[in-house]
């Protein structure tokens, strides 16, 4: 698209020029070498021309040819006909199947301007509707590609996190809720706990009354509420506008969610303590989200993060639910996930003798599970933490390869298994005797992942209802 932008802006630059010094297609062709038919086409924008050709189109117009191939419009009217003939080879306009409508010279000026701003709407509203299951499986993957690269790190939102804490004095333990308020103070918001937030909506911020709504304070344990109030924080600490597409909804989620992390287990002292449990061969989550006083999910992602980058540790994280079905995960060390075509690892199923799913059918869950596992790509060991949520039963693994399980509790374990997916003779198809009773005796309905194949509504921020928001905003701006 941006290639062919080009040609079209290059194309109507030449036919200004043209127009200005008098010629016609024919008689510039003429000039140049080529037919006039030809000349048409490049001025349209639809055959790039050879660098000699543009050469002798300048010279015969008498302008330098870096004029020609500048990349602004050379009049308003020639700007409207550059947008709309971009707009008519995108490919949201292809999918209508309408006809293209030449951006000729006789084209009403006005006629121009409203298809112009009709396409204009039309991209605006496109946008506002992200996303297609399609499109939010592939911004996903495309950002878990992009942080293991960074090895799950992002240095930048430490540092504002650590600037943050410092201004409330923060330097270690469990973050109070109290702590959580002066910083916000700190920001020019107060927290209020409502009973009635938008059904849509996790958290609202006030910017015009300065207050930041949050689920009632009653909620057991509050750690939640932390997190909640934080990440509303972010948005504003980390300069974050409305999201123009799913990826940047989906990359302003990670970065909210990473700086409460960053605040809720701040750097420092996370990795003191971190390093510490290294050295002495006793590295848990379950002590780690102890000290911290978070989630044992937060404390097992929060490892992620610190694990390369500071302890020298790849590993893998992964959040599965009962059924096996994959709905967040993490890896910079080898594990190879199941994926789709297309890449995604969301909702695929982990092989049934993994410790993310072995852990499930366990009596005694009060403690991790720990498991050695063969593995195509080499051994792994894991650690998995089960909980239940109103939606089922789910479990938390964190994991390395064979050779840094020396750091970890429970590395002496003797629960060991073997896994050969993804080939399906691991634990996928069943056996001659067992697909021959039942082959053609059988239909089952599949349970379809919602949260996964389900696009968010539209509006300006991705899944929040903002008729219902609004009307929230102003039944309490008077109170």
């Amino acid at each position: 698209m941006a290639a062919e932008t080009d040609l079209i802006t290059l194309g109507r630059r030449i036919r200004h020029h043209r127009k200005k010094a008098g010629f016609t297609l024919d008689q510039l062709g003429a000039r140049v070498g080529v037919v006039g038919s030809q000349l048409s086409l490049v001025e349209n924008g639809r055959r790039e021309p050879r660098l000699v050709l543009l050469q002798n189109i300048a010279s015969e117009l008498g302008v330098p040819l870096a004029d020609l191939l500048s990349g602004d419009a050379p009049d308003a009217r020639t700007a409207l006909e550059i947008e709309l003939s971009r707009a008519q080879r995108g490919p949201l306009y292809a999918s209508l199947g309408l006809p293209v409508v030449p951006a000729s010279r006789s084209l009403p000026t006005e006629t121009l301007e409203s298809l112009v701003g009709l396409h204009r709407e039309l991209i605006r509203r496109a946008n506002r509707a992200v996303a297609t299951p399609e499109e939010a499986r592939r911004a996903n993957t495309e950002l878990r590609l992009r942080m293991r690269e960074r090895n799950n790190y992002l240095p930048e939102i430490e540092k504002i996190a650590s600037e943050a804490l410092a201004k409330v004095g923060h330097v270690g333990g469990a973050l109070t809720h109290r702590s959580v308020s002066l910083l916000a103070e700190s920001l020019g918001f107060s927290l209020i706990h409502v009973d009635d937030l938008p059904h849509s909506a996790r958290s609202v911020i006030d910017l015009e009354n300065g207050r930041i709504y949050l689920p009632p304070a009653s909620i057991p344990g509050g750690h939640g509420l932390r997190s909640m109030a934080l990440q509303a924080m972010a948005h504003r600490l980390l300069g974050h506008q409305p999201p123009e597409s799913y990826a940047e909804f989906l990359q302003q989620r990670l970065e909210i969610n990473y700086f409460a992390a960053a605040c809720l287990m701040p750097h420092d002292a996370s990795v003191r303590f971190l390093r510490a449990a290294k050295e002495r061969r006793d590295l848990s989550v379950e002590d780690f989200r102890d000290a911290f006083g978070v989630t044992h999910e937060a404390a097992a992602l929060r490892l992620t993060n610190l694990s390369t980058e500071q302890l020298g540790l790849s590993m893998h994280f992964l959040r599965v639910a009962d059924d096996g079905a994959i709905q967040k995960a993490y890896e910079n060390d080898g594990l190879v996930l199941p994926m789709d075509v297309t890449g995604a690892i969301e909702g695929q199923l982990v092989c049934r003798f993994w410790a993310s799913r072995a852990a499930l059918h366990r009596t005694n869950r009060t403690t991790e599970f720990y498991q050695y596992t063969d593995t195509p790509g080499g051994t792994f060991w894991c650690a998995t933490q089960t909980g239940k949520t109103d939606a089922g039963e789910f479990s938390i693994s964190v994991g390395v390869p064979f050779a840094e399980a020396k750091w970890f509790r429970g590395r002496d374990t003797t629960v060991r298994a073997q896994s050969r997916c993804p080939d399906e003779s691991c634990c996928r198809r069943p056996d001659d005797e067992l697909a021959e009773r039942w082959r053609d005796r059988a239909w089952p309905s599949a349970r379809l992942h919602a949260h996964i194949l389900s696009p968010l509504p539209q509006g300006e921020f991705p899944g929040v209802d903002t008729l219902e928001v609004y009307e929230f905003l102003e039944s309490h701006s008077a109170t």
